[in-house]
Parts: structure tokens; sequence; C-alpha cells
């Protein structure tokens, strides 16, 4: 077999990696860079191989850095199956439109303002690019073996979000495990990623490669944060990932708001697919720790926002109120345009829940910078900015090595992938000198053979 890894290689988005045998060729994951602009133009240039050529796409999960370059896949030429859970499909049937439309809007408005280089400004794919792709999945139950052209893979739980999934490929003797993103040991809303006891060749995730998470109650530190920025009559804007990370933090917030930790202020949800997300974890509750009351409290304690109207009517609103709101890293969607309406204010506050890719608004906010470009415009940040790393849904160090050490025999190699290069190396070394592991970090468009 040989192995190529097409993203996720020097960085934390991009997730595609190619593994090919003598009988076909597939994809594990098929998503899109984000962040930095350079990373966000390879978008642009294909995928390193010919979409026509490809047999099959296994997906870890919904996400759009593992997702989300699936419609120019199909409209470039793929024409196999895509494979994953039920719940990532289910979720791909609200992320993928969606970030189609995010796509077109944003040309559209580039357009409208002329902030744009390109004349015309191009989308780089449409809502309909995303319908025709999804109707090249094909779900699969987690724990089952499926054939792949010469191969089988089985999924299994991974965490993270609802639907996640590790991939484990069989190729007659020798067995691939991708790990996927891995969720949490103690997450408050998911269960811990399924323990995996061997494999001939490992490709691990490094999101948090070269961190812990150390707040051991994010559910009191995010209430502190709130109840501060309240007091003082504050909008708290929470970016926040429409699939996950705003169930959690619903949750965290109904529970708060229930024993009065936090006043009685406006809360809304302005994400219309993470209303439709959050509605899909009732239909999927083997898969998390919510109760059925839990889960209709995180559905009713914000009021949603439906229209674009009343998104625009929100930022003429003043404080105390909290909006919860897409993209996690405000990249894009509806938050983006309350960050430009609030950020100027010092009684408010922007709380970043989880990671921050380098090169996306979030990362330069919480970094510390005194203004943000959103629209062509510099914004001003004089609001209180707050990154919690503990409301993160990704393993840190200490859990992948813990969920390493359940392996009855090492790897005969494993890849370090998906992370910014500090933090790859960093697991790269921790791997070495904890469990003596030949380890190494996967290069960008670096293929090795797997014998």
């Amino acid at each position: 077999m040989r192995l190529t890894f097409l993203g996720a290689a020097g960085t934390v988005t991009g997730s595609r990696y190619l593994l090919e045998s003598g009988e076909g060729r597939h994809l594990i994951d098929c998503g899109l860079f984000q962040g930095l602009k350079a990373l966000r133009l390879r978008n642009w240039d294909g995928l390193g191989t010919d979409p026509r050529k490809i047999d099959s796409v296994v997906l870890t999960h919904a996400h759009i850095d593992h997702s989300g370059y699936l419609p120019l896949l199909v409209r470039d030429g793929f024409a196999g199956k895509i494979h994953c859970s039920p719940a990532t499909f289910d979720l791909c049937k609200l992320l993928l439109p969606d970030s189609g439309h995010l796509q077109e809007e944003e040309a559209r408005y580039a357009n409208k303002r002329g902030f744009s280089k390109h004349r015309p400004a191009l989308p780089l794919y449409t809502v309909e690019d995303a319908k025709r792709a999804l109707q090249h999945f094909v779900p699969v139950e987690f724990d089952r073996e499926t054939p792949l052209g010469g191969l089988s893979f089985r999924l299994l739980p991974a965490g993270h979000i609802l639907g996640a999934s590790i991939v484990c490929v069989t190729h007659g003797k020798r067995r691939v495990v991708f790990s996927g993103d891995l969720g949490r040991m103690k997450d408050a809303v998911m269960h811990p990623p399924t323990r995996v006891t061997g494999a001939d060749y490992l490709v691990v995730e490094s999101t948090y490669g070269n961190r812990l998470h150390l707040q051991p109650d994010p559910e009191k530190e995010l209430g502190e944060h709130l109840a501060r920025a309240l007091a003082r009559g504050g909008v708290v804007v929470i970016p926040a990932f429409a699939v996950g990370r705003a169930q959690e933090l619903l949750h965290f917030i109904a529970r708060l708001k229930g024993r009065k930790a936090i006043p009685d202020v406006p809360i809304y949800l302005n994400s219309p697919m993470a209303v439709n997300a959050t509605r899909i974890f009732h239909q999927y509750r083997a898969e998390h720790r919510l109760s059925e009351s839990e889960c209709e409290a995180a559905c009713t304690v914000a009021k949603i926002v439906n229209t674009p109207e009343e998104s625009r009517a929100l930022n003429l609103r003043g404080g105390p109120m909290i909006i919860v709101s897409a993209s996690g890293m405000a990249t894009g969607g509806r938050v983006v345009h309350h960050i430009k309406a609030f950020a100027p204010e010092p009684k408010n506050m922007i709380l970043f829940p989880g990671f921050q890719a380098a090169g996306t608004r979030g990362a330069t906010m919480t970094a510390g910078a005194d203004s943000v470009k959103i629209h062509g415009d510099y914004v001003p940040v004089r609001a209180e900015v707050v990154r919690l790393d503990g409301l993160s849904a990704h393993a840190d160090y200490s859990e992948i090595l813990d969920w390493l050490r359940a392996f009855r025999a090492p790897p005969r190699q494993t890849y370090v992938t998906h992370g910014e290069p500090a933090a790859a190396d960093e697991l790269r070394r921790r791997i070495g000198e904890a469990l003596g592991w030949e380890c190494t970090v996967a290069a960008d468009m670096q293929a090795v053979t797997l014998r």
C-alpha cells in the first residue's frame, strides 16, 4: 500500500489522506484548508491527485476541515461512494450546503463592496455543488467491517462530535488506523474515544499535541466570564462551531442559568445550522452523555434567530445579552457581523471556546490584536477577548498518550498529522519518549510505502 498526505501536514486543517493499493485508490477525509491565506488559496489549487481516479472516500467526521472539499471533488469528476457514520451523514446534510451558501454569500458581498482583487469574485463552490456531493454518501454503522475494493474498513466512535470516527483499514494482514479527531476522555457531552489495541501503521492527530487542558471545570470558568461581562452590561459574543461546540455551550449555559450562576439575560442562538444540529442530538442519544431533559434544556435556553433581518437587528441592541453564533474561528458566517458590531466597545466580551487555527480572526484576536480585518476594513478590538481551552473537543497530549497506551504492540510507524508544526513535533517527541515508538511528523505531499 501507499499513503500520501495531501493535507493536514504542517497545519491543522485540510485533512486528506490518499491510500492506494493494487485494487484501488481511496481518500480518508476530504477537507478544506482554513486559516492563513496561503492555506486558503490551496483550496483553489486542486486536490493534488485526479478526482476521477479516486474510487471512494471514507470520512472520519463532518467538520468542514475534514469534509468541506467534497463538493469540489464531485464537481471535478469523482463518481464513487462516500462512506461515513449515519450521524456524520446527517450533519453533512447541514454543513456542506451551508458551506456552499457561505461561499456564495462571501463572493456576493465582496462584489457588492468591491474589496476583492478578483472581478468578479467567485465562490469556491455552490449550494448545488454541495447537494450533488450528498448524493454520493453511503452511511455505515459503527463497528461493521465494510468491503472497499480489495480493502475493508471499520468505523469506531472517536468522541469529539456526533458521528466522529476512528477509521481502521485492513488490507490482507496489514492494518492502518486513522485516529481522525480524538475526543476528550472526560468530556461533558461526548463519550470517550474507543480504545484501539493494534495497528501496523497509525496516523494520529496533534491539534493539542503541545498543550494540556488545565481547567478542571470549564462550566465554572465559563460562568465566571459570563457573569463578569454581563454585570457591566456587556454583550457577550461567542463564536462557536455549529456542530458540537454550540450544543455543549448551550448545555452549560442552561445549567448556569438554572442555578442562577449568571444573570437572567436574553440568550440568542444565531445559527440556523446549529439549531438543526442540536435537534440531531435528540436523534443520536446513544452517542453522547446528555439525557433527554438536558437535550431539551439545551434546545430551549436560547431564542432562535432565524432570518438575516433578525440577525442584523441584534447588532442594534444593547447589553446585557449573550449571542452564540457560527463560525467557531470567526472565519465567516453571522458571527463576523456581530464581532464587527460589538468588538469596538470595551464593556463587551468576545469569548472563543477552543482552538483557533493560525491565520483565522479568532487566532488574531486571542493573540491580543487591537484590530481585526472584516469585509475589507479594520475593526478596532476594545472588547475583552477570552479564550476557553477547557471547552475544546480535542484530546490534549496527555489524553492522546493515554489512548495510545491501549495498543498491545507499537505500530511499525506512527505518523503525526493535523497540528501546527510545534504541536505536531512536540507530540512526536512525547510519543517517542513515553512509549518508545517509531514516530515521525508527516510532511506535506509526502508519500510513504506501507509494507
